[in-house]
């Protein structure tokens, strides 16, 4: 019986266990896992905070119980303190203190990410908060609720997370201000044209926003009471840090490769530089098909098929990822932006000679007076090949559905010639018949 142990229960690990145990015989599953939980979706913390939603239940989908109902032996709050990869011994502590070892034929590690912390005075202050984990949130929302004093809050980092918690605060009743050194909102995903969209957005709502602005310290005697950047002080009884995180790679213990950033570098597979060991979600490398090579995207939704894709490898059935495209969203206060592959500043980056075609019109014909809002479109494609390298739109409208298509063509390496006669249906309730997506195409040099 082939004996396998996954290190890590979130997104990716659990799509991993559960791709096993309900598909393949004859396989003993064992899991570790360091925290007290399972699956918790931290995208709906901000929803949580904000109170959008009731409570934090619905943002569980797998537990413990269920994982070893189909046959897992589930180990929680268990600390990996070794792993002998020559002998193939994960060496482990449980809750109650307990030395555990645990032989494998294969090795899934699913160890996620880990906020960055960074390095400034007052750091450790009481009040200074991450927030990853369900217990992250819940800490936060404790102390909202008990020291209704904390109006004040600092965000720093106005990357998605940072931007959704801004967004859950302000609705939580507090006083937002947003700090980071990019001179926008949202840079690695959207070029200015559209981050000037969601920072009106955050500003029309009362988020105050100070970018190009360096963090230099958190003051305060036992709490915090202001935070000190490069442009001065602002007032402040609670701080969030959201700006970012590294693949947790503290495990490989220099016997695996790594990428330039740290993470486990694998291949389509997801076997890492050991045959016996493979990495998934987070703590791993992803192929990149918008630049064609290896890259590090860190997602839930590539987490979700990285595991996938372990799991059958591990249990003997070849097969190998597509790649990903980094499709990506947000939805902040009503308005809706999407993007999938490069912005065209990241295109340029990278080296392509790019160009984009933009494109503004309503989503239905002018005679449906009925929910009917502009939509903002840009399409990213390469001079010579033609070939289309990313998309990125925005509305009040919800366009999310749209970006799967550009994800896909991405990753058939569609030109935007072709593009321009693509079969799309037309019906005046959903869109126009030269619609935004046509006409940026038919609009392109």
């Amino acid at each position: 019986m082939e004996k396998i142990i996954v290190v890590g229960a979130n997104h990716a690990g659990t799509a991993s266990i559960n791709t096993m145990l309900d598909n393949y015989k004859n396989i003993d599953v064992t899991v570790f896992d360091a925290n007290s939980n399972i699956s918790f979706l931290g995208c709906g913390m901000a929803l949580w905070i904000g109170k959008q939603i009731a409570g934090p239940e619905g943002l569980f989908y797998s537990d413990k119980e269920q994982l070893e109902a189909k046959g897992a032996k589930v180990y929680m709050n268990t600390k990996i303190d070794h792993i002998d990869y020559e002998n193939k011994i994960v060496h482990a502590t449980t809750f109650d203190g307990k030395q555990m070892e645990s032989s494998y034929d294969k090795l899934i590690l699913a160890t996620g990410s880990l906020p960055i912390a960074p390095k400034i005075p007052g750091a450790d202050l009481q009040n200074v908060q991450f927030v990853k984990l369900y217990q992250n949130a819940q800490e936060v929302i404790d102390k909202l609720e008990l020291h209704p004093d904390i109006q004040d809050i600092a965000v720093v980092g106005a990357g998605y997370i940072g931007v959704e918690l801004a967004e859950a605060f302000q609705r939580n009743g507090r006083k937002v201000r947003l700090i980071d050194v990019a001179s926008s909102s949202l840079s690695s995903y959207y070029d200015p044209e559209f981050t000037k969209l969601m920072d009106e957005n955050l500003s029309e709502h009362g988020i105050e926003l100070h970018y190009g602005e360096c963090v230099q310290a958190i003051k305060g005697t036992d709490k915090v009471e202001s935070i000190q950047t490069d442009k001065g002080e602002y007032k402040a009884q609670m701080v969030i840090l959201a700006v970012g995180f590294k693949p947790n790679n503290l495990l490989g213990d220099n016997h695996l490769k790594l990428f330039k950033n740290g993470a486990f570098l694998v291949d389509k597979t997801q076997k890492t530089s050991d045959d016996s060991v493979y990495a998934i979600g987070d703590c791993a490398t992803v192929y990149d098909n918008a630049i064609q090579d290896t890259n590090y995207i860190a997602l839930a939704t590539n987490a979700v098929r990285s595991g996938i894709v372990a799991a059958h490898n591990v249990c003997g059935t070849h097969l190998e990822s597509l790649g990903v495209q980094g499709s990506n969203g947000i939805h902040i206060y009503g308005l809706s932006m999407v993007s999938t592959g490069l912005s065209l500043q990241k295109a340029k980056d990278y080296g392509f000679d790019a160009l984009a075609t933009d494109y503004e019109d309503l989503q239905k014909p002018a005679f449906v007076t009925e929910d009917n809002q502009p939509v903002n479109i840009r399409i990213v494609y390469d001079k010579e090949t033609r070939r289309i390298l990313g998309a990125q739109m925005a509305s009040m409208y919800d366009i999310s559905m749209g970006i799967h298509m550009f994800s896909l063509a991405i990753q058939e390496k569609l030109t935007i010639d072709q593009l321009k006669l693509l079969d799309l249906f037309f019906l005046p309730h959903f869109n126009q018949p030269y619609n935004y997506i046509t006409m940026a195409a038919l609009t392109a040099k």
